[in-house]
């Protein structure tokens, strides 16, 4: 039986390590590209960072941004419009579809200006919260690590919002109420993220009916390390926890078959996605 395979994975501390290289995942990602597997990436990241590391990994699949906020999928990728099947397939609310140069783009929250205006309310309430709106270049990339390129990229947002908060237990019961009568959602990666009526899992469930139509049964696999990731992770059939370089895992992530890597970072996603691979037949284990 042919086992048409999708893998999502997430980047920071899965696919790339804490120096953004994703050098221990070439094996796996070598077996995934021969076997025209689609890896698509499913991030925190904007889509011009992961247009980035797209072009590093020579990645031609749609991919995910900002915590789910948008799905690009390149013109001609699916042998069907995407507008075509919208009642069908798609939600009847709470997204846009829009064709794009590249892309046909499901927009699933277009509230970037709102996340701003909350942040600043935040503020005005007395709250300690930054967002990467108010930081400079030169502050983002001291924030986070990544080179003034990158972090100019990282401040291109559409769809959700970044932000540190600094603040004692009641002061974060006081956020999260002041997020909740907003009508907004939050999560966490390495940082705080403000957004609408989004997230990874409610994307990969969308693509994964676009697939489905194009391909017939799926099988799915993702990886993630964090809890924006929890989402995502439900939403497939093999959903892999990555092991952090502390040597923990993610304590928010509780799913059942829940499968944890031995390895940190792009090691470990290396080794979960050779040993699936292996159990499906694509390949012998010597890509490990």
């Amino acid at each position: 039986m042919n086992k048409n395979i999708i893998i999502f994975t997430d980047l920071d501390g899965t696919l790339l390590d804490s120096k953004y290289s994703f050098e221990k995942a070439k094996p796996a990602l070598k077996l995934i590209k021969k076997k025209k597997i689609p890896l698509i990436l499913c991030s925190s990241k904007t889509k011009t960072e992961i247009e980035y590391y797209r072009k590093k990994l020579k990645n031609t699949h749609p991919f995910i941004s900002e915590n789910g906020g948008g799905i690009f999928i390149p013109k001609k990728y699916f042998n069907f419009k995407i507008s075509s099947i919208r009642d069908t397939y798609l939600s009847k609310t709470g997204f846009h579809i829009e064709d794009q140069k590249k892309y046909i783009v499901i927009q699933l929250s277009n509230i970037y200006p709102e996340l701003r205006k909350a942040i600043k309310d935040f503020r005005k309430n007395g709250l300690n919260v930054l967002g990467f709106g108010d930081m400079s270049i030169k502050e983002v990339s001291n924030l986070t690590g990544l080179k003034s390129s990158e972090a100019k990229m990282s401040k291109q947002r559409d769809f959700d919002e970044p932000f540190v908060f600094k603040g004692n237990k009641n002061s974060m019961i006081r956020l999260k109420q002041l997020i909740k009568s907003k009508a907004l959602t939050y999560t966490q990666g390495e940082f705080y993220h403000l957004m609408g009526n989004s997230d990874k899992g409610r994307a990969v469930e969308l693509l994964k009916k676009l697939y489905v139509k194009q391909k017939g049964e799926i099988i799915t696999i993702a990886l993630g390390d964090n809890p924006n990731d929890r989402e995502m992770l439900k939403s497939v059939d093999h959903p892999v926890i990555v092991r952090k370089p502390d040597g923990t895992y993610c304590k928010n992530i509780r799913i059942k078959k829940l499968i944890r890597t031995a390895g940190t970072g792009p090691s470990g996603w290396n080794s979960a996605v050779t040993k699936l691979l292996v159990r499906y037949g694509t390949e012998s284990e010597s890509c490990q």
